[in-house]
């Protein structure tokens, strides 16, 4: 237990500033949010826009004049900032003893090392939670201040529940790495390189239908955005074999981190 609020109190100030990033980020697109949906010159912009520029942009077969097809083209963008946020955090979370040379100091506690792993790993989901919820909440309250249009509560809700699987997938891609990596200062840098590795497949996959099958590499693809804005929700099979992916790698984290000598 004093691991895990060690762990809460040492991460206050990044989740801190996270959340407030998320506020500004979302508050920011619903800015935009006015000129979009504001018809005219606009709509004949978009309607010129070649698919390729459409893909890259993230716009694909949205209307983002509604506010239901502004939010699927916004949330990619929110989706990479709080993964970005989960992977470092999962490395870092594991890693940081090692970087900070305070692993004898740790390790030398009446605590084994699965106790410090599940209290250091408990103490980063409340985070990943907190930033989840914060997002979830200020899109709730911003579309609802911007949206003249139907309803759309129940697809943001959907669209964050997708956008936690994605966070718990890199999170526990991050700690199983940093779990493997004897060098705790390259866990984090490669953790988001596949990170922005995955992205980047996703702008690929916007663009051509042709190479559709790189999507299994990439969490960001997992959940169809056009399915959630038709309101059919996530596919079950993926749900369960995203959430068999997180267990694998939360259960290697485990394996890997009891079973390797640490830097002290």
């Amino acid at each position: 237990m004093n691991i895990f609020i060690k762990e809460l109190k040492a991460n206050r100030k990044a989740l801190i500033i996270w959340s407030v990033c998320m506020v500004l980020s979302v508050l920011s697109g619903m800015s935009k949010y006015t000129a979009y949906s504001s018809g005219g010159a606009s709509n004949d912009v978009f309607a010129k826009m070649p698919t390729v520029m459409k893909g890259l942009l993230g716009i694909g077969s949205f209307d983002v004049t509604t506010m239901s097809g502004f939010f699927a083209f916004l949330y990619p963008y929110l989706a990479i900032a709080t993964a970005i946020h989960a992977v470092l955090l999962g490395s870092g979370i594991i890693a940081k003893e090692e970087r900070d040379k305070t692993t004898e100091f740790i390790i030398t506690k009446p605590v084994s090392r699965f106790t410090i792993i599940t209290s250091k790993l408990l103490a980063a989901l409340v985070n990943i939670l907190i930033v989840n919820l914060v997002t979830l909440f200020s899109s709730i309250l911003m579309v609802a201040a911007y949206n003249k249009g139907d309803n759309i509560t129940s697809e943001i809700v959907v669209f964050l529940v997708s956008m936690l699987i994605v966070q718990l997938i890199f999170f526990t891609l991050g700690s199983f790495i940093s779990s493997i990596l004897r060098n705790p200062k390259a866990s984090g840098s490669i953790a988001t390189s596949i990170l922005l590795g995955a992205y980047v497949i996703s702008k690929i996959t916007d663009v051509t239908d042709t190479l559709s099958v790189l999507n299994i590499l990439s969490p960001f693809k997992y959940f169809s955005y056009m399915d959630i804005v038709n309101g059919e929700g996530l596919s079950f099979v993926i749900v369960i074999l995203s959430l068999l992916l997180i267990t694998v790698l939360t259960v290697s984290t485990y394996y890997f981190y009891q079973k390797r000598d640490l830097n002290i």
